[in-house]
């Protein structure tokens, strides 16, 4: 594994976009656990794209744009429905003091599918992981398997980072309406911005 890997891994990681977005959120409503929940639903939602990548899957959305409007549609659809949440009181951004069982359930979830939905994962690491797999590797396969989940630790300490300092600051915003209330409208045009993006993103 090269050290051009682990930094080109740390800077697509570490740029801010659904995940990290999602994991802030997550932090700055429901605090710590929260964020780590929704770190590991990213880190999770990114595993369906690196198996079709590795399979050659990402390859039909490349080539058929049917398909890949379709899933791009679906991923717009939830992103917009992100944005409707987040200005709603019991919605992504509802301000608990504990996280249940079923929290828990719904912030996984949330961030599983931010991620799934997102076609242009899939043909992102069809093009990124085969660039650190010699052809004349004589077992890609394992070794494909090892960048990815190399990939997927940075990914989850990362967002775990971004959730953390996000918990950090919540008792300073919620004890604050008002800017709880901009926090809420922020994050609702941060998803807003994001569909829009998607929406308008080729193969």
């Amino acid at each position: 594994m090269s050290i051009e890997f682990l930094l080109t891994s740390l800077v697509i990681v570490a740029a801010p976009g659904t995940g990290v977005l999602y994991t802030l959120a997550a932090g700055l409503a429901r605090g710590r656990r929260a964020s780590v929940i929704a770190a590991f639903g990213c880190t999770l939602g990114i595993v369906p794209h690196m198996a079709a990548a590795i399979l050659g899957l990402a390859a039909l959305l490349h080539a058929s744009a049917l398909a890949f409007q379709t899933f791009k549609y679906l991923g717009v659809a939830y992103l917009l429905y992100m944005a409707w949440s987040a200005l709603r009181d019991e919605g992504a951004l509802s301000v608990e003091s504990e996280v249940g069982a079923r929290s828990a359930l719904q912030v996984t979830v949330n961030a599983v599918l931010i991620n799934i939905l997102n076609p242009k994962l899939s043909i992102f690491f069809f093009a990124f992981l085969p660039q650190f797999v010699s052809a004349r590797d004589p077992h890609p396969l394992p070794h494909m398997l090892q960048l990815s989940a190399v990939f997927m630790l940075l990914t989850f300490v990362v967002f775990v980072g971004y959730g953390l300092f996000a918990a950090g600051v919540r008792q300073r915003i919620i004890a604050r309406p008002r800017i709880l209330a901009w926090m809420r409208r922020s994050f609702a045009a941060a998803f807003l911005a994001l569909g829009a993006k998607l929406a308008f993103a080729e193969r």
